[in-house]
């Protein structure tokens, strides 16, 4: 055992070119990830829209947790890599040891719920979605994120529970007498191995696995159905029959968010389970894994955190476009277009001395609602008298034709209202 512990230390070291790549490609992942991680996090916060979607809790939560694995973790970890050595003593290792566990934890359990609201959102009924997803649960499931992985990490780290059976080993690895360097050596016994990765990625794992496959299936069947509606809305007897545009757009909606974030978690897979799967089964092969293939697959679990912003971007055209806004200063070509914000010119219409205004120019949902009246004027007629009266009045048991002018002109103002209040609502963004 004792050769073996000198042929992995003596391993450890890298080159001077080895050195040159190595720092040149981690400086690049920890910007990419706090430059991403901060976009995300600031995008949310100022596009109303994202506000609204439930979802998108989760995700700053998330962005929140891979930025301080980025600020707090990373560079401590690239230091001693490039260096080959750590300087910041026994605690400060047992420090950041806890908030790398902690905080890649939280971040794979964000993963999770993440997959879970999704789950709920487009395999459930839109009733028991928000029923089930309210602010209490999401609050509750927020911060079960961030309070679970604190029992898998410095709870047990500092009181030393990971070490025990394996102190000398620690010990051993901890120095390189032949280079007088010290290390920063994070080792787990079996019973801490098998724990720590069921609780960080395994049960996670399993639950995002069930929760996608669901989704996969809902999926296919929103896709048969959209194509059912389009060949129900092709025109077969010469005319134009339109299919439910809301639900088309639904489905079309919820099809693409699955997809999307099924590419997160294949991402989240190929990233971190190479790693876990060599944390479990290097305690039961006696530690002989080589200390450069650790540290690769380690780095593959940290790219993962600068990754996610970029998924979010290249794949969810609200977050695009929120991304474009932030980035363009504002540019007002990457603005949600407003119904109400261009001036278009106005026609009049007279029903009884009464004006009505009516846009020339109509969006789709003022077309299906507005209603253009043409009231011809009253027809007269004589009486028995002799006298000029409507019509109406010239027939007994008929109503007069001014009630349905009135009724007419009531039904123009309800129209009217109705739009302007759903014109109003869709620009405040009320409307997804």
């Amino acid at each position: 055992m004792e050769e073996l512990d000198v042929n992995v230390s003596s391993s450890e070291g890298f080159g001077i070119a080895e050195k040159i790549v190595l720092l040149t490609f981690i400086s690049a992942v920890i910007l990419m990830a706090i430059l991403g991680n901060l976009l995300v996090m600031v995008a949310v916060c100022r596009d109303r829209q994202l506000r609204k979607i439930k979802t998108n809790y989760f995700i700053v939560s998330l962005a929140f947790a891979d930025l301080l694995v980025s600020v707090l973790v990373m560079p401590f970890g690239a230091i001693e890599l490039v260096q080959d050595n750590w300087i910041y003593g026994e605690m400060f290792c047992l420090v950041r040891t806890s908030l790398d566990v902690l905080l890649t934890t939280a971040s794979i359990l964000h993963l999770c719920c993440i997959s879970l609201d999704r789950y709920y959102a487009i395999c459930c009924q839109p009733l028991v979605y928000r029923n089930k997803m309210t602010p209490l649960r999401i609050a509750v499931m927020l911060g079960g994120c961030w309070v679970i992985p604190t029992f898998i990490s410095f709870l047990p780290i500092m009181q030393g529970w990971n070490s025990i059976g394996i102190i000398d080993l620690i010990q051993q690895r901890q120095f390189n007498k032949a280079s007088n360097s010290t290390y920063c050596i994070f080792m787990v016994n079996k019973p801490y191995a098998i724990t720590c990765s069921v609780v960080a990625f395994y049960i996670p794992f399993f639950l995002m696995v069930l929760a996608y496959y669901r989704i996969y299936v809902t999926a296919r069947e929103h896709a048969r159905q959209i194509r059912v509606l389009q060949r129900a809305g092709a025109p077969t007897d010469g005319r134009q029959h339109h299919p439910d545009q809301h639900s088309t757009h639904r489905m079309k909606t919820e099809t693409k968010a699955a997809k999307t974030l099924c590419i997160i978690m294949g991402c989240f897979c190929l990233c971190w389970a190479p790693f876990f799967i060599t944390n479990i089964v290097d305690p039961f092969i006696n530690y002989t894994v080589p200390g450069k293939l650790w540290t690769a697959f380690l780095w593959l679990g940290y790219i993962n955190s600068g990754l996610n912003p970029f998924l979010y971007a290249f794949l969810n055209k609200s977050f695009r476009r929120a991304f474009l806004i932030i980035l363009c200063c504002g540019d007002e070509r990457y603005r949600r277009p407003s119904i109400l914000g261009q001036t278009v010119p106005c026609s009049t219409t007279t029903i009884n001395g009464s004006t009505h205004v009516l846009s020339g120019k109509q969006s789709g949902l003022q077309r299906s609602a507005m209603v253009r009246l043409t009231v011809a004027p009253p027809v007269l007629s004589e009486d028995g008298a002799g006298r000029k009266v409507p019509s109406g009045k010239a027939e007994e048991g008929k109503k007069p034709q001014g009630w349905l002018v009135l009724l007419q002109v009531n039904i123009s103002s309800l129209c009217n209202y109705w739009v302007s209040f759903h014109c109003l609502s869709y620009s405040n963004g009320n409307f997804k």
